[in-house]
């Protein structure tokens, strides 16, 4: 195998510090298609350096495993209330960067308003109404579960159908 990346796949990432939800989409002959999804899981009860070792590692063994050729992941969102998820959020999405950094794959950064509102037409959408669009986008028998896949895969959706307007791009 290879360590070139592939050309026609995109991986999306939605960050956290229990469960990551990570999709690889593959660009076809006339869509995309789903090449593989998962979670790469945090130990919640092991100490945050130890939690985010886990998903640098399970995110890197991703890259290396599946070579794509940019990386899509959901911006950070704080919320003046909970200014301290913020913080740990920021944890989990610098492991995360730091892993594609790494293997040399470019990271493209999307607020979650701009992938729903690609995606569903509402930058207020519900995590179900996420689900159902990527079940259709991407022509699958199910919705995808869990949520974190659904939003992965809604990244890396975006991405494929930003990636010709460098204007809506954010490095």
């Amino acid at each position: 195998m290879s360590d070139t990346p592939n050309p026609d796949r995109i991986l999306g990432i939605d960050p956290g510090l229990n469960i990551t939800g990570y999709g690889v989409i593959d660009i076809g002959a006339d869509r995309p298609f789903v090449h593989e999804a998962g979670v790469v899981r945090g130990t919640s009860r092991k100490p945050l350096a130890e939690r985010v070792m886990e998903i640098h590692r399970g995110v890197a063994d991703v890259i290396a495993a599946l070579r794509p050729a940019v990386m899509a992941v959901e911006e950070l969102y704080s919320h003046y209330q909970r200014p301290r998820t913020a913080i740990l959020m920021g944890h989990a999405r610098g492991v995360i960067c730091l892993a594609a950094t790494q293997a040399g794959i470019p990271v493209i950064n999307y607020s979650a308003t701009q992938v729903k509102n690609i995606l569903t037409g509402s930058g207020r959408a519900s995590k179900a109404q996420v689900q159902m669009a990527i079940q259709r986008e991407l022509a699958l028998p199910k919705v995808p579960d869990p949520p974190d896949v659904a939003d992965a895969l809604a990244i890396a959706l975006c991405h494929y159908y930003l990636k010709d307007k460098p204007s809506l791009l954010r490095k």
